[in-house]
Parts: C-alpha cells; sequence; structure tokens
C-alpha cells in the first residue's frame, strides 16, 4: 500500500470514528500512532509519541488555555456574567426585541472574559431564557439568540479556538486575538441588526419588556464596570503592548478572583469548583492538541497535503475561488464534525495551499474560525443546539435549529465582507506589530 493510499484510509478511519462518537483525541492518537508505525516503524512511533506530549505539555505560550478559562469560569461563578445582562437589558429591555438583543450583548461580554462558545451558550442560556419565556418571546427567537450568540465566544478574544489555530500553524496568539476584536464586533452587530429584522417581520416574536428608570439604568451599569474593567484591561493590555496574551491572562484571572473574593462572596468551594472546571476543559484541550501533533506527521508522510495541494493548483483557480472551496468544505465538515476536530483534521491539508497562495495566514485563522462558529448552530450536529436544549429541554430541537437559521445567515453575510475587506481583521494586528 503506498504512503498516500495509506493517509487517505487513515483519514477515512478517524472520520468513522469521530461518526461513532470516540473521543477526537483518543481517535487522532489511534490513527497517528499506527499510520507512523506502518510507515516509518515501531520507534519512531514511540519516539514521536514522547517527544511531542514533552513538548506540548511544557509549552509555555499554552499556559494562557487555564488561565482564560479560569477567568470565564470563576466571573460565571461570581456573577458577572449576570450583571452584563442586566445591564443591556436595563438600557435596552424596553425596545421590540430588546430581551434578545441584550442577550446578543451579554454573550458577546461573556466571551470576551470566557473564550468559549459552550460556556458562553450554557451561562446566558441560564440567565436569559426564564426572562424571555417570562415576558411571552417566540421560542424561535429566544433558543436561536442564546445558540447563536453563544458562538460569539469562539471568535471574540480571547478565543480557545485561536490559540489552537496558532500552535498548530505556528502564528502569533497575540496577532490572533487582536484579529479576532473587529471581527466579533462586526458578528455582534450583525445579530443585532437580525434581531430587529425578525422582530419587524414578527412583532409577536419579540414583546416590549418593562421601562426603566434612570436609576435602575445607572445602578445596572455600575453594576457591570467590574467586567468591563476586565475586558479592557486584558483586550487592551495585548493591544497597547503592555501585556503578552499568557500575562494578559494571568492578569485577567487574578482580577476577577481578586474581585470576587472582595466583593460578590465568592468562597473557596466556589473557586474550587471553578478551577476543577477549568482543570477538565484545559485537559481536554491538551489531549487534543497533543493528538494533532500526532497525526500531523503522519499526514506529512503519507504526502496527502502535498498532493490535495498539487490538485488544487492544477485546477486553474483564482486565489479567491481556492479559498471559496476550502471554506465550503469547512461549512459542511460543520454539519458533522465538532470544531477542534476539524481545525486539526483539515489545517495540515489547507494551510500548505493557502501559504503558497501568499493568503495572509492570519486573516485567514480568522475566516476558519467564523466558519467553525457556524458549524457550532449547524444541523445535525450543531453543538450549541444542544447545549441550549440542555437548558431548556421542554424546547423541540427543530423549534431551535429553525431559530438559528436567521442569524446563520447573518454569519454567512460577515464570512462574505471578512473575505471582500480583508483589512478589517488585519488593521489591528499590523497597528500593534507594525
Amino acid at each position: 500500500m503506498s504512503p498516500a493510499v495509506l493517509g487517505l484510509v487513515g483519514i477515512a478511519v478517524l472520520l468513522v470514528l469521530l461518526i461513532l462518537r470516540i473521543p477526537v483525541a483518543f481517535s487522532m492518537f489511534l490513527v497517528g500512532f499506527i499510520g507512523i508505525w506502518a510507515l516509518n516503524g515501531w520507534n519512531a512511533a514511540m519516539g514521536l509519541l514522547s517527544s511531542e506530549t514533552f513538548t506540548l505539555a511544557s509549552s509555555p505560550e499554552l499556559v494562557v488555555v487555564p488561565l482564560f478559562i479560569l477567568m470565564g469560569n470563576v466571573a460565571s461563578a461570581t456573577g458577572m456574567s449576570r450583571r452584563l445582562y442586566d445591564a443591556a437589558y436595563a438600557m435596552i429591555g424596553h425596545i421590540r426585541g430588546g430581551l434578545a438583543s441584550a442577550t446578543v450583548i451579554g454573550c458577546g461580554g461573556f466571551a470576551a472574559l470566557s473564550g468559549s462558545s459552550v460556556a458562553s451558550a450554557l451561562t446566558m442560556g441560564k440567565v436569559s431564557l426564564a426572562e424571555m419565556d417570562r415576558f411571552g418571546y417566540d421560542q424561535r427567537l429566544s433558543t436561536g439568540v442564546v445558540a447563536a450568540g453563544g458562538t460569539l465566544g469562539i471568535l471574540i478574544p480571547p478565543s480557545t479556538g485561536f490559540v489552537i489555530y496558532a500552535i498548530l500553524t505556528e502564528q502569533s496568539i497575540g496577532r490572533l486575538f487582536l484579529a479576532g476584536v473587529l471581527p466579533g464586533i462586526l458578528l455582534l452587530v450583525a445579530f443585532l441588526v437580525t434581531v430587529a429584522v425578525v422582530c419587524w417581520l414578527r412583532p409577536e416574536f419579540g414583546p416590549r419588556g418593562p421601562v426603566t428608570t434612570l436609576d435602575e439604568k445607572r445602578r445596572a451599569l455600575v453594576g457591570a464596570l467590574p467586567i468591563l474593567a476586565v475586558i479592557v484591561i486584558t483586550i487592551g493590555g495585548i493591544y497597547g503592548g503592555l501585556f503578552s496574551p499568557v500575562e494578559a491572562a494571568g492578569v485577567g484571572a487574578g482580577l476577577v478572583t481578586i474581585y470576587g473574593f472582595a466583593f460578590t462572596g465568592l468562597t473557596v468551594g466556589g473557586f474550587w469548583i471553578a478551577a476543577k472546571d477549568s482543570i477538565v476543559t484545559t485537559a481536554t484541550v491538551m489531549l487534543i492538541l497533543i493528538a494533532a501533533h500526532i497525526f500531523n506527521p503522519f499526514l506529512a508522510l503519507s504526502h496527502v497535503p502535498r498532493i490535495v495541494g498539487e490538485t488544487l493548483m492544477t485546477m486553474n483557480m483564482s486565489a479567491l475561488g481556492t479559498l471559496v472551496v476550502i471554506l465550503a468544505v469547512y461549512l459542511i465538515l460543520g454539519c458533522f464534525l465538532e470544531g477542534f476536530a476539524m481545525l486539526v483534521l483539515t489545517l495540515p491539508i489547507f494551510f500548505p495551499v493557502v501559504t503558497n497562495l501568499g493568503m495572509d495566514p492570519i486573516w485567514f485563522g480568522v475566516l476558519v474560525v467564523l466558519t467553525l462558529e457556524m458549524g457550532l448552530i449547524s444541523p445535525p450536529v450543531g453543538l450549541n443546539v444542544f447545549i441550549v436544549k440542555s437548558v431548556a429541554p421542554k424546547t423541540e430541537l427543530s423549534t431551535i435549529f429553525r431559530g438559528v437559521a436567521p442569524f446563520w445567515l447573518a454569519m454567512l453575510v460577515t464570512l462574505g465582507i471578512l473575505i471582500a475587506f480583508p483589512q478589517i481583521s488585519l488593521i489591528l494586528p499590523n497597528t500593534m506589530f507594525n
């Protein structure tokens, strides 16, 4: 069996294992290790396993992952995320669809603390769904806006998706974080416009909430100041060159923890629970990264990435046409695969093609991560949809998927804008580093 055929067989086996719900890390470990063993022998496979495990586990750049995850978990435990939602609710809850718009803003703010789409959808679902149900919001809008708003967690920095992309492609985590700021804001605005359009077409979907007094607005804004301050300090510190991403993560986690103990009654037990959740999530991310560094050499040895690249080149498509094909593949895979699995499976194949065509790898990273977001609400897998289902068990899955459809279209429009205007993604990282 030729190396190329063995590589294709390995990819097919990996897809089957993922469809069978075998964890991503274990699937890649198995296929990558056996593939290297078959191509280069037992000693090479064992040597790579031991060296890559140590190299990844001791990488200082990856400290950013547990620290930002801890920051988000502690913020959730202290109620900071709810106060952000309350502030948005006080300001715009009285307009038609205001609670849904407040949920989008709350998801965006919490995303800037947690870096996790699942955490954003879960936390904001617990906070906002009951309120929207109390005011008679249609379930399609209420559940759809939570599932879609939660996806902001993978684009608005700090983003775990950007960290994994950076490690797999050897790009700057700081540049990727900054590249996600304006696209994240653009997507948030697109979601707000979507809520407004839905409520204009179907006014009964988003009834008006109660009008709040100026004093109530002021108190709500004051309550949200701590979380806003942490966001400004961490992201602004990276942009201003005061912190590296790792240092910003440490500062953010430290500030949220100190604030929690000093002002919100955070207990040692509550902090311990948040820390344990952070450890579990970090271990999952680390296992996926280590497994990717076993699977990727197997693909390189099989020459599959080179063959795919040469095939795309011989099709005589423009760079834009090739990019559209690659993103279309991501959209299709997003209907069946989890986002991190898509990254580790496809980047070794597509990234060399992108760099050979002269595309900016930071810009491509933003496009890929946005496409992964779309997969989080795409049927039949749609991880965020199932997260919202767990918070609202009486709501049918079909109802939630219908609810996210307008937001999926908004994400597609945003993707087109970012393709047409790369500077939206590149202006902040280029300003910082140049």
